[in-house]
């Protein structure tokens, strides 16, 4: 097969910068695993707005957004669409989309349907897309994402655990979040939490630290808040962006993850954190439960005292720990970038045989 893909993701400064680090990454993962597996198909990597030959068998579009143009609305190559999460929709009082906005989701929905067939990151984000644009079940695949290989358990952690807490400063127990920190991640709460109990909460994440906000972004109405109120807090030390080896050995050090998100298309983070053995407090938001499933302790992301229930139980539990841990591994064997690969060619093939 002759397969395009759009990889406008991966250029530097993309107009969907906080959508792109997750994007980017499933991309990244996404092109080398099906080279990786699928050799003897021709790949095709092209930018939004380049022309594609004839020839192209499908052609996959890895990100979509409401009220931006992502996507062509009427094309001659058969297409497919990843959805991610359709947060602006599922959540309306915080997107205001103006005139160009809803014209341009109007454009965006009727291109959507007109895709071959659609692809979601969970089968939370597949109901959206029934829910909120219409479009039939049949046409929606749910395909997994996955965590980098390097994400697992060190079981020898003498010399990691000496230099990473001098490096960093940590402390000998703490509580762990990784992410961004857009309104949806319900940081405030967290750093609420962080007073109310008395526990470390080590947070890891550019935007923690990044002084160049683009306050008129409606993901970023809490950002401010945030670092205020973290900067003022003696039990939060920021990190900001970290190497991938630290990030893993951060995880294993850790006594717990913490993702309180209100809602998440997929929530990588967790899936990273249950491959290095650190166990995982959450909510149900969007897909959570379907990555963590019964090898997480559940809060609600809404009420601070759930939050902080849920930390202290796990945070001074050592058996807790040492149950959710092991669960943590075995759940997160279960989603892997070969079998992301292999689901994913399995919709370009039905779509060209059709």
């Amino acid at each position: 097969m002759n397969i395009a893909i759009d990889i406008s993701p991966l250029k530097n400064g993309h107009y969907l910068q906080h959508r792109v680090r997750g994007t980017g990454f499933y991309l990244q993962n996404l092109k080398s695993s099906l080279e990786k597996y699928y050799p003897e198909n021709k790949y095709v990597y092209f930018n939004r707005g380049d022309s594609l030959d004839e020839d192209i068998d499908v052609v996959h579009y890895p990100y979509f957004e409401p009220f931006f143009l992502t996507l062509p609305v009427f094309s001659k190559n058969k297409k497919i669409v990843t959805v991610h999460d359709l947060t602006p929709l599922v959540f309306p009082e915080h997107f205001r989309a103006g005139l160009k906005g809803s014209l341009k989701w109007q454009l965006q929905k009727l291109a959507l349907k007109n895709a071959n067939a659609i692809v979601t990151d969970s089968e939370s984000s597949k109901r959206d897309v029934i829910k909120y644009i219409g479009i039939n079940s049949e046409k929606i695949k749910v395909v997994y994402l996955a965590a980098g290989e390097e994400f697992k358990r060190i079981n020898d952690k003498g010399l990691m655990i000496k230099e990473i807490r001098k490096k960093y400063g940590l402390p000998e127990k703490f509580i762990l979040y990784v992410g961004d920190a857009t309104w949806n991640k319900n940081l405030p709460r967290l750093i609420e939490v962080a007073s109310k109990i008395s526990v470390p909460l080590v947070m890891v994440g550019k935007a923690l630290i990044d002084r160049n906000i683009d306050t008129k972004n409606p993901w970023n109405k809490d950002l401010v808040k945030v670092q205020e109120e973290a900067s003022q807090n003696k039990n939060v030390l920021r990190l900001g962006f970290v190497s991938s080896e630290d990030l893993v050995a951060l995880y294993n050090l850790a006594t717990l993850f913490i993702m309180p998100s209100i809602y998440e298309g997929f929530g990588l983070p967790v899936l990273e954190a249950m491959g290095c053995g650190c166990p995982v407090v959450t909510s149900r938001g969007g897909s959570l439960a379907e990555v963590v499933g019964e090898a997480g302790r559940y809060i609600d992301p809404y009420d601070v005292d759930s939050i902080a229930k849920g930390i202290s139980e796990v945070f001074n539990d050592p058996s807790l720990q040492k149950e959710l841990s092991q669960k943590g591994i075995i759940q997160s064997r279960k989603f892997t970038w070969r079998k992301t690969a292999d689901e994913t060619m399995g919709v370009y093939e039905s779509v060209v045989a059709k």
